[in-house]
């Protein structure tokens, strides 16, 4: 995932009312402001100032090359003087990528002793903005609105999440996500409408049989592995029993050649994303953790037992996050510490977190497992960091999808889990533990989340915005009674807009 693939369009809206010399100002405002933006280094794209438009023929034409342009990520839309909304019908009409509203104006200040008509006729984005606003929301059109001088670092900082969210947009477009085996046998909450995701979020999710992945192993030669078992020891602490010429040295080749082999059935499918599923792992000697967990760091979204939304998820919070402080990972809800206000969930899998979410060394360790009916597989043993994140998930309500947000703190351990063989994660959800899982369960989260350190709800806000998804937020501020208001009214919502 490149940034430098993408670009973002702005695009001012004027008329011809005030004549050529306005226009030309217009013009001169606006490359500046552009200019300003790129060089502030606040934002992850390039803006492209695409000129100023003044009549429908243009704006039409202008937002046609944008829909069609692959570098286009998104557009932002500014009214430095009054632009008559009529004229945007068309263009908007014909334009499905994400929008952005830049309220705000070329100066900073009113200059107190100079202002005249002249001025006023000129700087109307305050009068500009609210015409060009009530013909988006007529028209029922999602877009992300941003306050404020251009020239402000809050203001700057707000454009580049939704400009990082554009990129995870685009990129979902034309996600493949490669499903080994199906949803775990009678499992709800990991399935889904998968035409219907197609639709509304870009996911197309094709099924593989374990087989073939298997004979995509046999092509993986003997140097491949020594290679990346090499790369293995530089990177990771080897417990004992996984060291050359120890009992489970074996393992970790196999894990290896899994490894090799998935990543290259992954590229040569062209896929983003990937699920695997314990029940069906035939001709593989393990379940495949140790692959899963260093695919996630490279950027490929996972979900176990078939959880094709959660894969699909991860991809698209690593893409948004990328060049941010942090980690993204797939986790799973597994035990709770009861400590009153302390109260925590000990987050963990059978295998597969990514090793992206700690800052200590992970150990490379070799273990049974109980499940599956496979080789002891090889696995990263780790504890992540501390720090505030979030989870989320997708769930299908059957007449939408429904995006659940909980932001959480994760904490050290009390005590070390020297017995505990994957890797893990401890966190209390906010406002606590009673209120956090309660409100979870109400609104029907699944029991595997996509979590990142470096999102925060704005993020997720501007993905559900351009979805058309809906969206419900689990913070510091919630309470069950006001949660549960929340979700009848979305209901009443979606059951009169279907």
């Amino acid at each position: 995932m490149n940034y430098s693939d993408f670009e973002i369009w702005f695009v001012t809206g004027a008329q011809l009312l005030y004549g050529g010399d306005a226009v030309v100002a217009v013009d001169a405002h606006s490359a500046a402001m552009v200019e300003g933006l790129n060089q502030s280094g606040k934002l992850p794209l390039k803006v492209i100032y695409k000129g100023t438009v003044n009549s429908s023929a243009e704006i039409e034409a202008a937002f046609k090359n944008a829909g069609h342009d692959k570098r286009c990520a998104g557009v932002i839309t500014w009214m430095h003087t009054f632009s008559p909304a009529k004229m945007w019908i068309k263009g908007l009409q014909n334009y499905n990528k994400p929008l952005l509203h830049l309220h705000t104006q070329f100066n900073k200040e009113i200059p107190w002793s100079k202002i005249d008509m002249d001025f006023m006729n000129l700087n109307q984005s305050a009068h500009g903005d609210r015409e060009f606003g009530h013909i988006v929301s007529r028209m029922r059109r999602n877009r992300k609105v941003v306050v404020g001088h251009w020239s402000d670092e809050k203001v700057q900082e707000r454009i580049g999440v939704w400009m990082r969210v554009c990129v995870a947009w685009a990129d979902a477009q034309d996600m493949i996500l490669v499903r080994f085996g199906d949803n775990m046998n009678q499992v709800a909450v990991t399935d889904g409408d998968r035409l219907e995701a197609e639709l509304r979020l870009g996911y197309h999710v094709d099924y593989y049989g374990i087989g073939d992945l298997a004979e995509v192993q046999k092509t993986v030669t003997e140097a491949e592995t020594d290679a990346l078992v090499a790369e293995y020891e530089s990177l990771y602490t080897f417990a004992d029993n996984c060291k050359k010429g120890a009992k489970d040295y074996g393992q970790v080749r196999n894990a290896a050649r899994i490894e090799l082999a998935l990543r290259r059935f992954l590229q040569e499918k062209g896929a983003k994303a990937f699920t695997t599923n314990f029940n069906a792992l035939h001709d593989l000697d393990q379940l495949p953790g140790l692959a899963c967990q260093r695919l996630m760091a490279e950027g490929y979204g996972f979900g176990a037992e078939g959880d094709w939304k959660t894969a699909a998820l991860v991809r698209t919070f690593w893409v948004m996050a990328q060049g941010l402080p942090g980690g993204t990972s797939f986790l799973e809800d597994y035990t709770y510490h009861f400590k009153g206000e302390k109260s925590a969930i000990l987050q963990a899998h059978m295998l597969e977190v990514s090793p992206e979410i700690t800052n200590r060394k992970p150990r490379l360790e070799v273990h049974p497992l109980g499940i599956g009916g496979k080789a002891d597989p090889a696995r990263l043993v780790f504890t992540a960091h501390a720090g505030p994140g979030l989870a989320a998930t997708i769930v299908d309500m059957g007449n939408r999808f429904r995006m659940i947000v909980n932001h959480v703190d994760v904490i050290e351990p009390e005590a070390p889990l020297p017995k505990l063989p994957v890797a893990s994660a401890l966190w209390i959800p906010q406002p606590n533990l009673e209120i956090g899982a309660a409100a979870w369960i109400l609104a029907g989260g699944t029991h595997h989340t996509a979590f990142s350190y470096a999102l925060n709800n704005e993020f997720l806000e501007d993905y559900a915005e351009i979805a058309g998804i809906e969206l419900v937020t689990i913070d510091k501020n919630t309470t069950i009674s006001g949660f549960k208001s929340e979700l009848k009214l979305n209901e009443v919502y979606y059951l009169l807009n279907k």
